[in-house]
């Protein structure tokens, strides 16, 4: 269950005829009240002969009988409370209940005060009610609403519990806004399945993932297509900024601006700020370069080999950190999903914005950031930006599958360590974002991991059973799942192909497997294909690796005699 309290307005009347009347888009169905202050309150949903004016009149008789210089202009406080989907339809009376255990919970009416502030809850759908109040007493005091929002949410948590609906991970405070109601019905008449204000907090994402200036970082927006207002102080310093979509007007036809913290915390300047000084404050000047802080690299697939490498190195970071630095990696972690999304396939794209969009709640939390030990991440968010969209085929394929397969253990331990920290929010939209990058995963591994597949089945038998000799004295307590999993022969290419390169392949096969557990894998022999190929710095992409069919079947293949076809049966060359 979901309270909004909503932004305070001047008008009753208004509010009240937006909750009686048949909404923006014939939304609003048998609107009613369900509760009020006073039990004997008239209701114009019900009795044709009440006016709305009556119950304006009613509810704001405490705010008229103030002097007229007293009266705050500000009076109408306004809350919706929301059930989930799949949450049973609560009765009118639940409701009711509901409604009277939110006003006593935020201050506007404690139970047992008979001199409260005045309100009313109508409900018109089956899934929330709204909650109108005046915020003058009746004894013509101003209510105590200090830390309502809170108040409120935990009231839900108790309310959940006690009717048995969905449990909502209790918040800390460190969430973006959500979009207002307004908001969310504009986005849904233009047919758009996002509001203006989440579709602009992802662009600016996006365009701070790897950015290393504020000249960097506002270029991005402009060529993302936003509009761009600065706020410059007399001194000609930069201090904030607004963004927009040109499409995006209000009633007067002017674009809606959005300010960055008002789209996410970490997205107000200052904030942004900080990700460069702090950069800049933990290089050492006596200290060799970083190989992952080079110059990016010159195309996408060894953009995502490097990114790979840094998410694995931010995973041991997670499991073994201070909390300090735990927290800087799960922020940067952010913008190389970010930065991932945004060069992605078109078959990998949708799944990889999703995983981006819900791991933005979790690389936010209490626990300050200490930058500066991030900038591996960092940089390969800045790598995989520069160095422009990959394809989806060939090694920026399959590299692609590569990074993916590592950023899913980077978001999984992310979300084990913020249950740690019972950071319920957090950890849920980690765990929603995994399986985003689960189903991604799927749709770039497909092609690869099937030519892998291949060319382990056409292995001759003595080389395949070697690879069943390097698997067994590798991971003996695993080797009977793995061999059992269609990814074996796509593992056994790969093992081979480690021992072309010059590599022990039980040794790196060992080190592969023990570097983190495995549970939270599809397919153990996947995940095992990808380390391997990445800690040997083999292709990504198999028809580049030397084929190790013996040579007497590549000669009889070359002299067009009948070779095993990819289904196993015997098939003409040409």
């Amino acid at each position: 269950m979901i309270p909004s309290i909503h932004d305070r307005g001047s008008e009753t009347i208004g509010l009240i005829n937006y909750l009686y009347g048949p909404g923006t888009a014939e939304e609003h169905i048998d609107p009613h009240l369900v509760a009020a202050f006073d039990p004997l309150t008239l209701d114009p949903g019900r009795d044709p002969k009440v006016t709305y004016e009556q119950l304006q009149r009613l509810l704001d008789q405490p705010v008229n009988a103030l002097p007229v210089g007293k009266r705050p202009e500000k009076h109408v406080w306004h809350m919706s409370v929301r059930a989930a989907p799949e949450d049973p339809i609560l009765s009118d009376e639940d409701w009711a209940a509901v409604a009277r255990r939110m006003v006593a919970a935020t201050g506007i009416a404690p139970e047992g005060d008979e001199q409260a502030c005045r309100w009313a809850a109508v409900r018109h759908a089956d899934d929330h009610i709204h909650i109108i109040a005046t915020l003058v007493r009746d004894d013509g005091r101003r209510p105590r609403l200090h830390n309502e929002a809170r108040r409120a949410q935990a009231e839900c948590r108790r309310i959940e519990a006690d009717y048995d609906l969905r449990r909502v991970p209790p918040g800390d405070g460190t969430a973006a806004k959500r979009p207002t109601s307004a908001e969310r019905h504009k986005a849904k008449r233009q047919g758009k399945g996002r509001t203006s204000r989440e579709e602009l907090r992802e662009t600016a994402r996006r365009a701070v993932a790897g950015a290393t200036s504020e000249e960097e970082f506002f270029d991005r927006l402009a060529a993302a297509g936003v509009l761009i207002r600065k706020r410059i102080a007399p001194s000609g310093d930069l201090l904030g900024y607004k963004v927009a979509f040109p499409d995006d007007r209000n009633g007067d036809k002017e674009p809606v601006f959005y300010a960055g913290s008002t789209l996410s915390p970490d997205l107000s300047l200052p904030r942004i700020r900080q990700r460069w000084s702090d950069d800049t404050a933990t290089q050492n000047p006596d200290k060799p370069p970083d190989r992952t802080t080079s110059p990016a690299p010159s195309g996408p697939a060894a953009a995502r080999r490097r990114a790979a490498t840094a998410a694995w190195q931010a995973v041991l970071v997670i499991d073994q950190g201070a909390d300090a630095q735990v927290a800087a990696h799960i922020a940067a972690a952010g913008e190389v999903l970010d930065a991932l999304a945004k060069t992605s396939a078109a078959h990998t794209r949708t799944e990889l914005r999703e995983a981006a969009f819900s791991f933005e709640r979790a690389t936010r939390s209490h626990i300050k950031a200490e930058r500066g030990h991030d900038r591996a991440l960092r940089q390969a968010a800045r790598d995989l930006v520069h160095s422009g969209p990959a394809l989806g085929r060939g090694e920026d394929g399959a590299t692609t599958a590569m990074v993916i397969d590592m950023a899913f253990f980077l978001v999984t331990a992310a979300a084990q360590w913020h249950a740690k920290k019972e950071h319920a929010q957090q950890a849920a939209a980690a765990r929603e974002a995994a399986e985003h990058l689960r189903a991604a995963y799927r749709a770039a591994a497909e092609i690869p991991l099937v030519v892998l597949y291949q060319r382990g089945r056409r292995l001759a038998q003595p080389l395949r059973q070697k690879q069943v000799g390097h698997l067994r004295s590798a991971v003996p307590e695993l080797a009977e799942q793995i061999l059992a999993e269609p990814g074996w022969h796509a593992l056994a290419a790969t093992l081979a192909d480690t021992a072309s390169a010059s590599h022990d392949p039980a040794a790196l096969l060992a080190e592969a497997a023990g570097r983190r557990e495995l549970g939270t894998a599809d397919s153990i022999s996947d995940v095992l294909v990808w380390r391997l190929r990445r800690m040997a710095d083999l292709p990504a992409d198999a028809t580049t690796v030397p084929d190790h069919t013996p040579a007497a079947a590549r000669a009889s293949r070359r002299a067009g005699s009948p070779v095993a076809s990819r289904d196993g049966r015997p098939r003409k060359t040409r």
